[in-house]
C-alpha cells in the first residue's frame, strides 16, 4: 500500500512513498504474488457478448439433470417421444416439454414420420459437449471450500 505524506505535500516537496508489507495468504514470505498481466497478450474481445450469452443459454438448458439424461440418451441415437417417455417412466407431456426446450436452444432436432416425431442431437458438437461434461463429472475433484475429494 502506497501513501503520500500530507506534510510533504503541503510543503511542495515530493513525498517519499511509504510501503507496508502485509502477509498474503498462500505466500510463504508474506510478499504479494506478482501479476504477469503485462506480459500476456491481450485477449479482450476474443468472444463476443452474443456468443457468451448463447453459450450460457446452452449450459442452462443442459443444467437440469433430467434434460441432461435425455441428451445422454439421444447421444446413442434417434428416438421418438414415446420411447423416451417409456424408458424414463415419465409422461409424454413432461418429456415433450423438455425436448421442446432443448430444441429451442438448438441442442436437439426433430423429424416427423407419420404420427411419430423422432428426436436426435442436432450435431456432433452437442454429442461432444455431453460426453465431455459426463466424463468430467466422473473424475475425482477436490473441493476448495472443504478440502475434500469426491469419492
Amino acid at each position: 500500500m502506497v501513501k503520500s505524506s500530507s506534510v510533504a505535500a503541503r510543503k511542495g516537496t515530493p513525498a517519499a512513498p511509504r510501503t507496508t508489507t502485509k502477509a498474503t495468504k498462500g505466500t510463504p514470505t508474506g510478499e504479494k504474488p506478482t501479476c504477469r498481466h503485462d506480459d500476456a497478450p491481450a485477449r479482450r474481445g476474443s468472444v463476443g457478448t452474443l456468443a457468451l450469452a448463447r453459450a450460457a443459454a446452452l449450459f442452462r438448458a443442459c443444467g437440469d439433470p433430467e434434460r441432461l439424461r435425455l441428451l445422454e440418451r439421444l447421444s446413442q441415437g434417434e428416438f421418438c417421444v414415446s420411447e423416451l417417455a417409456a424408458e424414463s417412466g415419465e409422461g409424454l407431456s413432461t418429456v415433450s416439454q423438455r425436448l421442446r426446450l432443448l430444441r429451442s436452444e438448438g441442442l436437439v432436432s426433430r423429424r416427423r414420420e407419420g404420427k411419430h416425431i423422432y428426436y436426435a442431437l442436432s450435431d456432433q458438437h452437442v454429442a461432444d459437449l455431453i460426453q465431455s461434461a459426463l466424463e468430467h463429472a466422473l473424475e475425482p475433484h477436490s473441493h476448495a471450500h472443504t478440502g475434500e475429494e469426491d469419492q
